[in-house]
């Protein structure tokens, strides 16, 4: 496929009708650089796709029939992608004036990183945190995590850069992931490549936080994001590590319910204290499984 452009941006939308405009919008008053955008729809019942179809005619839209989850979702998209870059973006965020060329000067001059975060905000300016030092519970493991390449281990994935080149080489988003972990599995895949992780911080983003989700419960969200994580385990971790996890996480999970159920006749916020035993309750179930 010929690159005759800057770069792709995928943006993979779920019942965010209300939000993806300003996303779009912002992506297309981006100068200075020749894009394409591409938005796939999970089949969201609350008209995403048909908004984009009638309101924003220049994008790519990809309307899928079912949801098919994030991983599958970008990976349709990045088979079409004709920019030397892609940007996987989410739509519940808005690019600030001159994100995208801030964006490829860095890469342009950095071909030591394999991908790139760029700096997510809060709506009022504040910085949210995007760049992680140490993978998911990676002080218990045994080296399996040992000598990679660079400082950074992964990067939030609500708006990360990427040459085309690169998630090629290593196919891609790693399809077994729903939603959740995903970014922080392709982070590790593409270490383990030999590419380092960057961050941009010139490049700023705003993101209003976990928009796709509102409709789920906190024990919902949980119990995925748990599931996540034992599938980020199982991949990339030694048994002896995984059962070690396991263990402590029980063990936490069930005192916290402990101590939640013997401070909530004397808390004010109940529905709060109640919302943390569910969520431990979940976590609890989901490794009761295991």
């Amino acid at each position: 496929m010929s690159l005759d452009m800057d770069i792709s941006i995928i943006i993979v939308s779920y019942n965010t009708a209300d939000l993806i405009g300003p996303c779009l919008n912002s992506v297309i008053d981006q100068t200075g650089v020749d894009k394409e955008i591409f938005v796939v729809d999970n089949a969201s019942p609350d008209g995403s796709a048909e908004l984009i179809a009638k309101s924003f005619q220049s994008i790519n839209l990809i309307a899928n029939e079912e949801n098919r989850g994030f991983a599958v979702a970008n990976n349709q998209a990045i088979a079409r992608c004709r920019g030397r870059y892609i940007l996987f973006l989410n739509p519940d965020t808005v690019l600030k004036e001159n994100c995208l060329p801030t964006s490829l000067i860095y890469m342009d001059t950095h071909p030591e990183i394999g991908l790139a975060g760029l700096h997510i905000v809060n709506p009022d300016g504040t910085d949210q945190e995007s760049v992680s030092w140490r993978y998911l519970r990676q002080r218990y493991t045994s080296g399996e995590l040992a000598n990679l390449p660079g400082p950074i281990a992964c990067v939030l994935g609500a708006a990360m850069i990427v040459p085309r080149g690169v998630i090629i080489s290593v196919g891609g988003f790693d399809e077994d992931y729903f939603l959740y972990g995903e970014d922080e599995d392709l982070c590790l895949r593409i270490r383990k490549r030999g590419w380092q992780i960057g961050f941009i911080a010139a490049a700023r983003v705003v993101h209003y936080h976990g928009q796709s989700e509102r409709k789920s419960t906190s024990a919902e969200v949980w119990r995925k994001k748990i599931r996540a994580e034992y599938l980020f385990y199982r991949k990339h971790y030694q048994q002896e590590t995984i059962a070690r996890i396991k263990r402590v996480e029980l063990l936490k999970a069930r005192w916290r319910i402990m101590t939640l159920h013997l401070f909530l006749p004397f808390k004010k916020n109940k529905d709060n204290i109640r919302n943390k035993i569910n969520k431990y309750k979940s976590i609890q179930d989901e490794l009761s499984q295991r």
